[in-house]
Parts: C-alpha cells; sequence; structure tokens
C-alpha cells in the first residue's frame, strides 16, 4: 500500500498561521507602509488628472478670473 500524500498544512495549522501573523508586529508596520505608500499614489494620480483638466482649461481660453466672475454671478442669483 503507497503511503498517502502529504498535501502540507490542515485547516487549523493554516487558521493557527494567519491569527499569529495577523498579530504579528512586523506584519502591522509592514501593512502601515503600505497604506501609506498607497495615499502617496492617489495623491499623484489625483495631481495628474487636475494638471491634465487644467491644460484643458487653459486651450479653452479659460483663467481664473473668468471662473471667479462666472461663480460669483451664480452666487448673486
Amino acid at each position: 500500500m503507497k503511503p498517502t500524500k502529504d498535501y502540507g498544512l490542515t485547516d487549523e495549522q493554516v487558521e493557527a498561521e494567519i491569527a499569529r501573523l495577523t498579530a504579528s508586529e512586523a506584519v502591522k508596520l509592514a501593512r502601515y507602509e503600505e497604506k501609506l505608500r498607497y495615499r502617496r499614489r492617489q495623491y499623484l494620480y489625483k495631481l495628474r488628472d487636475l494638471e491634465k483638466k487644467g491644460k484643458a482649461l487653459m486651450k479653452s481660453g479659460i483663467t481664473r478670473d473668468v471662473l471667479e466672475a462666472t461663480f460669483e454671478s451664480e452666487e448673486e442669483c
């Protein structure tokens, strides 16, 4: 009779390892670093989008003065 195959960790071992890693300070630190990195990248993407939008406005001849006048007249209504 052939020996049974070893498929690695049991379900209980997997859950125990997840619990251990979740409580690990190293994992918490790495998660925090990922969060900060993600936040900075999102800020970069937002700035790029704003630059693109600003260039389109400038190309259309819209200036800060035009925008201020437009929104001032809307507030008077």
